[in-house]
């Protein structure tokens, strides 16, 4: 099976919550991963999403990094509800 990640920068303006970490996050740029699996058997290449993971400062520490999983629907909740809060 071929698999592939995709790497992207999301930023946010404030605040916010993604199911699956139990802490509210600061407002700033992350990385997000998508590791994705190549579906065999068609005549052109495609790829389904299999895992989405996004780097948060780790709870308690000044400087560590830890790699959540989390949904991608959640991911773009957060981003939807981020981009309607109103603005300072």
């Amino acid at each position: 099976m071929t698999t592939r990640s995709r790497r992207e920068t999301v930023t946010f303006q404030h605040q916010f919550r993604i199911r699956g970490i139990d802490r509210l996050l600061p407002p700033g740029s992350y990385e997000v991963i998508t590791d994705e699996e190549m579906i065999e058997g068609l005549s052109f290449p495609a790829f389904r999403r299999v895992a989405t993971m996004i780097m948060v400062p780790a709870a308690g520490q000044n400087s560590a990094m830890e790699m959540v999983s989390i949904g991608s629907v959640d991911l773009s909740d957060a981003q939807r509800l981020d981009a309607s809060a109103p603005h300072e």
